[in-house]
């Protein structure tokens, strides 16, 4: 017993939990819907920026994009690049004006700028469904490191990060939250950041192993003991280094990187942290350094990929890890990576960098459907007249129930893989809300009624092709469905609104406001 918890990953994970404690408890005083909800707008570039950085960064990233580059090569790695782009259009288009107009949820920009409590609701229901999508990949990366490095149950691992997400985001809010996601980024970045130079120092550089990798061809030796069927697994260099391995026509590449590019844009929880800074020009910095820190990021996460499948293809590594690489799917390579590298302090070091991924991600998302349920539902339709305190007590609240409809889709993915699950809540995204946003603040002609039709367009076709795909003809059947989704979602609200053409009458004090130079609004 002694033993087990003396182990490096039990050290390093029990520290991090502690840390997350410590902060949480630090900034549990939340007395405004302004604190809990936003954290009083208060917080710097460099804080909010790492903030960012550690929401967007999720388990998709430093667990996902490494085993899709392990399973797919080329085309795995081309996930990373698709990924890199959104932040840089949120920059572009969005960050700034979002944070002018201000505000406490995503679903308050629709409300405000078309005077709509309809709009608000159709907000609200795409709020829960992207958070969804995108909670259950991020259970399923705990869940899995728990069973598998922990010996727990993945029921139990399920329910153990619903808890601590209760008390994390329940007790610190937004304050809590940023704090603690800021933290949780470098301490992942770190962990990158150690394997890159131990695999470098190894001998492990980027051109020997790609033309290692490239010129195998045949079965990798000592894989037969762990494989299902006893034998030794097949592996095709040359096509793993080449392309259309997993998108095998180019219409399939462009269609993700529609979806991919344009679904940080829609993101409720990556939009909401821009309401945190204190003025536009800070909203601007955070996303500029989230930019740069996202783009090291996946930098190491494409060559770890690459090491990791180099590792697997030598035959060298321990038992342990070649049993993990074979049976635990792509959501292991970095953990098992990591072990073949470093040993169990690498390996404890990245365990608990993979639960702050998680922990980072997943708090952005409780918080961000916190406030579309207490806010945007319950204080606007059901409690008109409510109090600050009231405001946040309904906060707290809506993370518990979230806890236990997040903990169920978590339960139903049990066998997923982490990178294609997010992968598609950005084509959601891509396809609601980055239509809106793009639209509404750059054009003068959106309306409610246009507004309201992309949110249900985008929503029902993006959920029709992902979950009914093989209703529809061969040729619209795309695993990342962004090339027919996204217009979708643009095309209705153009569509509708100049049928409609009851533009807002207060649309050029609206765009004034979003558009306008620092001084003039802050």
């Amino acid at each position: 017993m002694i033993e087990a918890l003396l182990e490096p990953k039990m050290i390093l994970t029990t520290l991090l939990m502690g840390t997350i404690v410590y902060i949480t408890y630090l900034t549990k005083r939340n007395k405004t819907a302004s604190d809990y909800f936003v954290g009083g707008r208060s917080f710097g570039w460099f804080t909010n920026g790492s903030a960012i950085g550690g929401d967007y960064l999720s388990a998709a990233t430093f667990l996902g994009v490494a085993g899709l580059t392990f399973h797919l090569g080329s085309d795995g790695a081309y996930y990373a690049f698709c990924f890199s782009i959104g932040l840089t259009l949120l920059a572009i288009f969005v960050a700034g004006p979002l944070r002018r107009f201000g505000a406490f949820t995503v679903a308050d920009f629709l409300a405000y700028r078309f005077h709509s409590k309809r709009a608000r609701l159709a907000a609200v229901a795409v709020v829960l469904a992207i958070s969804g999508f995108y909670a259950a990949p991020q259970l399923l990366g705990a869940a899995q490191i728990l069973s598998m490095f922990f010996g727990t149950s993945y029921e139990f691992g399920i329910i153990f990060t619903c808890v601590i997400m209760i008390f994390y985001v329940g007790v610190g809010g937004m304050k809590g939250t940023t704090l603690n996601q800021a933290l949780e980024l470098w301490i992942r970045l770190g962990a990158f950041l150690i394997m890159f130079v131990v695999a470098i120092y190894g001998g492990l550089h980027y051109d020997k192993i790609l033309a290692a990798i490239n010129s195998f061809s045949g079965p990798i030796e000592g894989t037969s003991p762990y494989a299902l069927d006893g034998k030794d697994i097949e592996f095709e260099g040359e096509a793993w280094t080449g392309t259309g391995f997993y998108f095998p026509s180019f219409w399939q590449t462009i269609s993700m990187t529609i979806g991919l590019a344009l679904g940080t844009i829609g993101l409720p929880h990556i939009l909401l942290r821009f309401y945190t800074n204190p003025s536009a020009k800070a909203a601007r910095k955070s996303a500029l350094m989230a930019i740069g820190i996202a783009s090291v990021f996946f930098l190491f996460a494409v060559y770890l990929g690459v090491v990791g499948r180099a590792i697997f293809l030598s035959g060298d590594a321990s038992s342990t890890v070649m049993n993990d690489l074979v049976t635990g799917g792509n959501n292991m390579v970095i953990p098992s990576t990591a072990q073949a590298l470093g040993g169990e302090w690498l390996l404890g070091l990245v365990i608990a960098g993979a639960f702050a991924a998680v922990f980072s991600n997943l708090s952005g998302l409780f918080i961000a459907s916190s406030g579309a349920l207490a806010h945007d539902l319950y204080a606007t339709f059901f409690r008109k007249n409510i109090s600050q305190k009231e405001r946040v007590w309904a906060g707290k609240i809506a993370i518990v129930l979230l806890g236990f409809l997040y903990g169920g889709l978590g339960l139903l993915v049990k066998d997923a893989s982490i990178g294609h699950l997010v992968a598609l809540a950005f084509t959601v995204a891509a396809s609601t809300f980055t239509p809106i946003f793009i639209l509404g603040i750059w054009w003068r002609g959106m309306t409610e009624k246009g507004a309201i039709a992309g949110l249900v367009m985008g929503l029902a076709v993006s959920m029709w092709i992902i979950f009914l795909p093989n209703t529809l003809p061969e040729f619209l059947q795309f695993k990342v469905p962004g090339i027919i989704t996204v217009p979708v979602g643009f095309l209705s609200v153009y569509i509708v609104s100049v049928i409609d053409r009851k533009v807002p009458a207060d649309v050029n004090d609206f765009m004034k406001k979003v558009h306008s130079k620092e001084s003039e609004t802050v």
